[in-house]
């Protein structure tokens, strides 16, 4: 039975009771907050594995909030968002949050997508799977993943899980060329469904952090067959 904690932050107390149902049912501890404020609170006072953000929270809203996260910590975070809002889903990965999920949503749907990123985060990692966590190094770049380390030369960079995950399987790999769908079920697991928008905000992302740090060539674009590994020596 899991004892990972989930921090919940919704202004709908019908939501929070069925997502407090769900994980809790799924073997979570599940913490709720009404509002940004609160849920800034409770992230710093009870170390959660990971948080669930209403995009529309009144006053702190969820992407003021995920933005406050991440400048104290690299929480894995998963966004609710209303189904018409892409351009708000879009600038929440690009704040810095690893999943979402649209409403209506089946809590089915929001607990699988709660444990395929704890998995990546490491929370739920089979001993297989741990096996890989040795450090990882091309050019100028290594990679701790079990440590969440990521430097060029000595340049720290800051990554959220999604792209650390992402950075890792390109990088335990570097000579293969990983087509999108590939990708897509090596990150998010097979079956899950993943919007090309969404790879893309992470990559951009990823690709960006990288570059700031010197390491223009990390990642390579192979137009119509995927992406591998560069060599990550030039700035």
């Amino acid at each position: 039975m899991s004892s990972q904690t989930i921090l919940v932050v919704d202004d709908d107390p019908q939501i929070r009771d069925v997502l407090g149902m769900a994980l809790e049912r799924a073997g979570f501890d599940a913490v709720m907050a009404r509002d940004g404020a609160e849920g800034l609170a409770q992230a710093r006072t009870i170390n959660p594995s990971l948080a669930v953000l209403d995009i529309g929270l009144p006053e702190m809203d969820g992407l003021e909030l995920c933005k406050a996260i991440r400048k104290e910590s690299d929480l894995p975070i998963l966004f609710l968002t209303a189904r018409d809002d892409e351009v708000d889903r879009i600038l929440g990965l690009e704040l810095g949050g690893d999943d979402y999920v649209t409403k209506p949503f089946s809590p089915r749907e929001l607990v699988a997508r709660v444990r395929a990123i704890l998995k990546r985060t490491g929370g739920a990692a089979s001993a297989s799977e741990k096996k890989e966590t040795g450090e990882l190094r091309i050019g100028r770049l290594s990679l701790l993943p079990e440590s969440h380390v990521c430097k060029v030369d000595e340049s720290h960079v800051t990554l959220t899980s999604t792209e650390l995950t992402i950075l890792s399987k390109l990088m335990s790999r570097p000579t293969q060329v990983f087509s999108r769908p590939a990708l897509v079920d090596a990150i998010w697991g097979p079956g899950m469904v993943v919007s090309d928008r969404t790879l893309d905000s992470h990559l951009r992302n990823l690709r960006s952090k990288l570059a700031d740090a010197g390491c223009t060539d990390a990642i390579e674009t192979l137009h119509g067959v995927g992406l591998r590994m560069g060599p990550c020596l030039g700035s």
